[in-house]
């Protein structure tokens, strides 16, 4: 008779097994799953009473400088007309948002139009978008500032950078790829110059860059050189 009842007392310890495995970890699992709720409510509450009403100021605090850099009134932009702030108070009040990175770009664009060309720089360089074609015209006006303050190197990478970022704008690419050409041959590296003007040609041939390159491809490439006998 007991011979008959060991496997059934075998089954009931093997199926108790499990239960007893789960019951250890039981409560590690309902803490770990209580805590994902509370990282995630946490993460939740803080995009939706923080972050939120600060990008919304931020926004209001730019709108008007929006207007003034709209009507090209770059003192505006920058400081406000007394009544509402510029971009630079957007810049130190609200930085982490949206509309603070916005307000490097207008800051920049404006410090550039003024002839503070450090103070540009500064400003474009901590600008970024993932609208290319806007990052285009940012990196291509850090060029410029750069060309002012006769760094030409670095003139011309950023010049170089614009025109790779969104080839599609064909008439600001080849323009500011014409640029890096034009600073390389004014430094001495025709060869370097060269290869740019090729590439405007090539790349954006219908542009007016495209068209005017052929001259300058035709003069670099017969230009006598040390090597010329």
């Amino acid at each position: 008779m007991s011979e008959k009842q060991a496997p059934e007392v075998v089954t009931q310890e093997a199926a108790h097994k499990p239960e007893t495995s789960f019951s250890k970890i039981q409560k590690p699992l309902i803490l770990a799953i209580v805590a994902v709720l509370v990282i995630g409510g946490g993460w939740f509450a803080y995009q939706q009473y923080v972050v939120k009403p600060k990008e919304e100021k931020a926004a209001e605090a730019l709108f008007k400088a929006e207007q003034y850099f709209a009507m090209d009134s770059s003192r505006l932009v920058l400081n406000g007309d007394g009544q509402y702030k510029g971009v630079l108070n957007v810049i130190s009040n609200f930085g982490g948002t949206k509309s603070a990175n916005l307000a490097h770009y207008y800051a920049g664009i404006s410090y550039l139009k003024l002839g503070e060309f450090e103070n540009a720089v500064k400003h474009l360089k901590d600008f970024s978008t993932d609208a290319k074609q806007i990052q285009l015209l940012a990196t291509g006006c850090l060029g410029d500032a750069y060309a002012e303050l006769n760094k030409k190197e670095e003139a011309v990478e950023a010049y170089k950078k614009a025109a790779a970022t969104f080839v599609e704008d064909e008439n600001n690419s080849s323009e500011y790829l014409f640029r890096a050409a034009l600073l390389l041959e004014s430094t001495g590296k025709t060869a370097e110059a060269l290869e740019l003007y090729k590439e405007v040609k090539n790349k954006f041939p219908k542009t007016d860059k495209g068209f005017q390159a052929d001259k300058y491809i035709y003069r670099l490439s017969n230009e006598k050189n040390d090597l010329a006998e």
